[in-house]
């Protein structure tokens, strides 16, 4: 958020003995099947965005929490838990890695120097900080752009040895989820008997104290109380300057205060590493078979959707308790990359076969402008929830954030074509490659190409 942005495009319609110089790749580069696979994950992403959007953090994991937790709610839950919560940032990181493999592919066959890379990236992070403290806390553009920053050196790498890296750095991540779930386990201990120390009058130690204010901060975000949660909602109902002062007071002390090196950089770049690798063998460009396609998500769905649905099942029968979910993360790597390699599967199968050919063009539109829609779904969402617009916040049930979800779609579908049919590529798209290629990009149709052509 799931950004993945789409490669830099641009339609150049240039003959072949002429070369374009320091500007973005012509569409006959861009491939269409990968711009399908990006919108797919782009939508899919709002799916899990919009919990933390509308109610309660928390409520992201545990419904117990806020937004309901029964009935419709708890099946929006399972349904999502299972097939969407990490797997569309999954499969949104892979492309994003395919991007950046196809970027630097298309610099050196044209000799541009790595320092494009490099400035692109560095506009991603500075959109990316704009983004977390005006729209959206979760951004991803900011913490994408800085793991992107660490990439360049692995491009060259044969796919199998990014394959063993990334591999590496998801089992990696296991032995976080073990450590984490320990250290819940630990925390809520101690916590609850300095709490019990506390109600027969005894005194408290350092050590007591310590694990007594943890535990405080723990129960503030993972099991607020009635008033928590009413000040929270006020909070993010308030007017947009109000909104923006507790947005930036999140991002600034949490969000972009976390170690480079920490677990949500592994996390993005064993996906991303992977997606390098992917594309490197034609997996994420659709140039293997339909039956291989269909194999994969045969295989990926066979291994993920039981995998979840049966940590889901564990979660609910233990009521949601934050030790056993803490636990279950254990599996969380393994079913989110095998669920996001079905959804990788199924998507290129349709392509490779021509199925659904309509939403597939829908989705490529929404893709080569990922960036554009990304952003318009957090000014639509702000909108409609925070003291921006309607003040919505912590008004709606869990299933009834989908209403909402749907609405973005609509438009994010509707208006992607509409666009690309007058114009090369999105709003922002056009405003990153200007400022990347420090020259102002031609952004109708129509325009003439005599200024971006050199001799060969």
């Amino acid at each position: 958020m799931e950004e993945v942005l789409s490669t830099p495009v641009q339609t150049l319609e240039v003959s072949t003995d002429q070369r374009v110089s320091f500007a973005p790749v012509e569409e006959s580069e861009r491939i269409r099947a990968l711009d399908s696979l990006r919108g797919f994950a782009l939508l899919g992403i709002l799916l899990m965005n919009i919990v933390a959007m509308g109610v309660y953090p928390s409520a992201y994991d545990n419904p117990t929490v806020y937004g309901g937790s029964t009935g419709a709610n708890l099946w929006v839950w399972v349904v999502l838990h299972v097939l969407a919560e990490g797997k569309m940032r999954c499969l949104f990181s892979m492309v994003f890695g395919a991007s950046v493999m196809l970027l630097t592919t298309r610099l050196e066959k044209r000799g541009d120097s790595a320092d494009i890379y490099y400035r692109r990236t560095l506009w991603l992070l500075l959109f990316g900080v704009a983004h977390a403290f005006l729209l959206w806390l979760g951004d991803i553009l900011y913490p994408y752009a800085l793991c992107a920053l660490a990439l360049y050196p692995f491009r060259k790498l044969p796919a199998k040895t990014l394959l063993w890296i990334g591999a590496i750095v998801v089992v990696g991540g296991v032995g976080v989820s073990v450590f984490g779930g320990f250290h819940t386990r630990n925390l809520i201990r101690d916590g609850r008997a300095a709490e019990s120390a506390v109600a027969r009058g005894d005194k408290l130690d350092d050590k007591q104290q310590d694990a007594k204010k943890a535990y405080d901060e723990w129960k503030k975000g993972n099991q607020p109380d009635a008033a928590t949660i009413k000040k929270d909602a006020d909070e993010w109902r308030g007017n947009p300057l109000h909104v923006i002062g507790i947005r930036a007071t999140y991002v600034a002390g949490y969000e972009h205060n976390t170690p480079y090196y920490g677990f949500a950089s592994w996390d993005i770049w064993s996906m991303m590493l992977i997606g390098m690798a992917l594309f490197k063998l034609g997996v994420l460009t659709a140039e293997r078979s339909a039956g291989f396609y269909a194999k994969l998500a045969l295989i990926g769905y066979g291994i993920g959707i039981p995998l979840n649905s049966y940590t889901a099942w564990v979660i609910i029968k233990n009521h949601f308790d934050p030790v056993i979910s803490g636990f279950t993360g254990t599996t969380y790597d393994l079913g989110r990359l095998t669920v996001g390699l079905g959804h990788l599967g199924l998507v290129l199968w349709m392509v490779r076969v021509g199925a659904l050919k309509r939403l597939m063009g829908l989705l490529a539109s929404v893709g080569q402008m990922a960036f554009s829609n990304y952003i318009l779904q957090s000014v639509l969402t702000a909108f409609f929830f925070t003291g921006y617009g309607f003040k919505m916040y912590g008004r709606l049930e869990r299933y009834q954030l989908y209403y909402v979800v749907l609405a973005v779609w609509v438009v994010n579908l509707v208006w992607s074509p509409i666009w690309l049919k007058y114009y090369r590529f999105g709003p922002l798209e056009w405003c990153w490659r200007s400022l990347t290629y420090w020259r102002r990009q031609p952004m109708r149709r129509a325009t003439e190409l005599a200024a971006f052509r050199s001799p060969a």
